[in-house]
């Protein structure tokens, strides 16, 4: 059974998508990622984008240490529908409405976001969270690497979660790796805004 780790909700149990369609970042990936990110100081007040979200641990786990505003972004209806337990769990803890969940296509919500928000700055997401499905291809996912390069704030941080056998993501022009590390199966990468 999947938790929060630390923060305000730490300890809490998450619900999990029932059956096999969703890949659980597991609780050692999770530790590791978060220890980084606490170090760099970066999750509070940060505005979060958790893209294929699944159960939504990731974010609800920013949500947790500090940030201010997470959406979880999943278009499966039993992923959502988990999503928005577990949202509603950290928010009942936070005893504020800071995460959210958005259905759609990944592609379609970022579609949406830049549209909306036309550029603006008060709209940008300081951290973004990709887990995507294995089965999505290079291609694809350079697609939604370019869209993501949109609505990032100056500073930002992407980190991209992919097979260890993966090669390393093709970056938009907009955007270069700055580290990466491998747990075992799992590669994480993390990019920022040039």
């Amino acid at each position: 059974m999947s938790r929060i780790i630390a923060g305000a909700a730490g300890g809490h149990p998450l619900k999990s998508v029932p059956g096999d369609a969703t890949r659980p970042t597991t609780d050692r990936v999770k530790e590791a990622l978060f220890s980084r990110l606490d170090s760099w100081d970066i999750l509070a007040g940060a505005r979060v984008l958790d893209l294929f979200a699944g159960s939504g641990s990731l974010g609800v786990e920013t949500a947790s240490r500090g940030a201010r505003q997470v959406v979880l972004v999943e278009k499966a209806p039993k992923a959502v529908s988990v999503c928005q337990q577990n949202a509603s769990l950290v928010n009942k803890v936070l005893m504020a409405n800071t995460v959210t969940v958005q259905r759609g296509t990944v592609d379609s919500v970022l579609d949406g976001y830049y549209n909306a928000i036309s550029g603006l700055p008060s709209k940008t997401f300081d951290i973004v969270l990709l887990d995507p499905p294995y089965p999505l291809t290079e291609e694809e996912l350079a697609v939604t690497l370019e869209k993501i390069s949109r609505i990032l704030a100056e500073d930002a941080t992407v980190i991209v979660e992919r097979s260890g056998r993966s090669p390393e993501p093709t970056w938009p022009s907009t955007m270069e790796k700055f580290a990466d590390k491998k747990y075992g199966e799992t590669h994480l990468w993390f990019a920022e805004p040039i």
